[in-house]
């Protein structure tokens, strides 16, 4: 239903909830309520992670802080495996990471008319609550890993390492220099592109599907097909989190490999 409260068609429908509420056009357009979700996800992380720090104890744990800490070994063990050196900023950037896009994608299991009609109610004639579905959003993150892969190539290789690494590899040899930048520039720029768009991709997938079983069945029959989907769902979004946290400590090991 929309903000007037006429009834819409199903293509109407839809469409509806593939509309972000924005602000701006063109190139300086900005997804509201995909900056809104994310930020609040990402305060709601570090409340959480910091309330279970503060009232950690050494006897036996509660059940929020067993999870907390399970979750936390289970990043660092990851990280142990993965990242060949010595960094400290390596184990708390995974966990971020994932517990963010976690969060992120588990907004996507909620259910399709929830929170957009209380928002309709309330005036706001669009929202998508799924920030993780918002190809910005996974660009944008893909993007600081990125640069967090050009920081540490540079800080470990050096400048001149860096443009070695660019121009004589695979083929050493002057001669292939062009060839050599060539390849490794595209292999360096698909990292962040892959990054950011496999996430996209899974989560605006599953995000449809929710929308489609809304529009497409009664009321009285969605759950269905909404409640499997949704258990499946629940590996897919836990699988996305894993996926973009073990790559990016893969690109920032291979960052760090001083050949």
């Amino acid at each position: 239903m929309a903000a007037t409260g006429e009834v819409l068609t199903t293509q109407e429908y839809i469409s509806h909830h593939l509309h972000h509420l924005q602000v701006g056009s063109g190139f300086w357009t900005v997804n509201i309520d995909s900056m809104i979700f994310s930020v609040a996800l990402g305060v709601l992380f570090i409340w959480l992670f910091r309330r279970v720090a503060v009232k950690a104890t050494s006897g036996v744990p509660g059940k929020l802080q067993c999870f907390v800490e399970m979750l936390v070994e289970f990043v660092n063990g990851s990280v142990k495996d993965i990242f060949h050196g010595r960094n400290p900023v390596i184990a708390p950037l995974a966990l971020t990471v994932f517990v963010w896009i976690f969060l992120m994608n588990f907004m996507d299991l909620i259910p399709v008319d929830f929170i957009p009609h209380a928002a309709v109610m309330m005036g706001v004639p669009y929202l998508r609550v799924v920030p993780s579905a918002d190809v910005n959003i996974t660009m944008s993150m893909a993007l600081g890993v990125f640069f967090l892969i050009l920081y540490y190539s540079i800080k470990v290789k050096g400048v001149g390492g860096f443009v070695k690494e660019l121009t004589m590899q695979p083929f050493n040899h002057p001669a292939f220099i062009p060839v050599n930048f060539i390849l490794e520039t595209v292999t360096l720029i698909s990292k962040p592109v892959s990054l950011g768009l496999r996430l996209f991709g899974n989560m605006y997938a599953g995000e449809l599907i929710f929308i489609l079983i809304a529009g497409l069945l009664p009321w009285w029959s969605q759950w269905i097909l909404s409640v499997p989907w949704a258990i499946f769902h629940i590996l897919i979004i836990t699988l996305q989190a894993f996926i973009f946290m073990v790559l990016t400590i893969v690109y920032l090991s291979m960052a760090q490999q001083d050949h």
